[in-house]
């Protein structure tokens, strides 16, 4: 099975014959998968599942799907993503705050120019600083600041201008618009440092979301301990 088309099988298969390391969830429309080269903690994968009424050529890309020439019903599965995205977002944040004890940015979007076959949906945390991110091209694919990773709401907003402009962001040319993306400078997506290589980068978002978890917890234990002292308070003046 090619790693380029491997979407696109599951896509088109039972979901109850995915293994539990590939499938996270489902529903009668579309397949949520872990990434297997996750770029964040958390990273994830939702694909809509071939059925009618769109054809697997369709489905097999972003640009397919906008070019198909149907907005309202290519408008409609993009919408039905982001609404199994706003689930999963919940779900993840849920479990950021059982094993990390507080919650951080998580990104939801597509890639200008995907590198595998069939539409796909990244939801991911916005850490980057996993085993997986390896080189230049991975994270300036994510990097939300240089257009490669286009926020699904960003997506959305194309249905609703005009014609002209909706047709010329469809085009997703990748070789004269994204493909050059990947190759900018290697910059933090936070505080915009220049880094020399992805070593010198991961080190200094490790340092970045260290910071973050430290204060994000402190914040936390003050608002649990005001909480506690409210309802101490609470509990003192209904017994006087």
């Amino acid at each position: 099975m090619s790693n380029l088309t491997i979407l696109r099988t599951y896509a088109q298969t039972n979901p109850a014959k995915l293994p539990p390391s590939v499938l996270f969830s489902h529903s009668s429309t579309s397949l949520t998968i872990y990434d297997a080269f996750a770029k964040g903690i958390f990273h994830f994968l939702i694909l809509p599942r071939v059925q009618a009424p769109f054809a697997v050529s369709e489905l097999s890309s972003l640009r397919t799907l906008l070019l198909s020439g149907d907005k309202a019903r290519a408008k409609q599965l993009i919408t039905a993503l982001n609404e199994d995205a706003k689930t999963l977002r919940k779900e993840i944040e849920e479990e950021m705050l059982d094993r990390y004890g507080f919650t951080w940015g998580i990104w939801t979007g597509f890639h200008g120019a995907p590198s595998m076959e069939h539409l796909h949906l990244h939801v991911l945390s916005d850490d980057l600083c996993t085993e997986r991110m390896k080189n230049k091209k991975h994270y300036n694919s994510f990097h939300p600041k240089l257009g490669f990773f286009l926020d699904i709401d960003e997506v959305l907003s194309w249905f609703d201008a005009e014609d002209s402009y909706f047709s010329s962001m469809a085009k997703l040319d990748p070789k004269k618009h994204y493909e050059p993306m990947l190759k900018e400078d290697l910059s933090c997506w936070r505080c915009n440092t220049s880094m020399k290589n992805i070593p010198t980068l991961k080190a200094h978002l490790q340092e970045e979301f260290d910071s973050l978890a430290k204060r994000e917890k402190a914040k936390m234990e003050r608002r649990r301990k005001l909480e506690e002292k409210t309802a101490a308070r609470r509990e003192t003046d209904a017994t006087e």
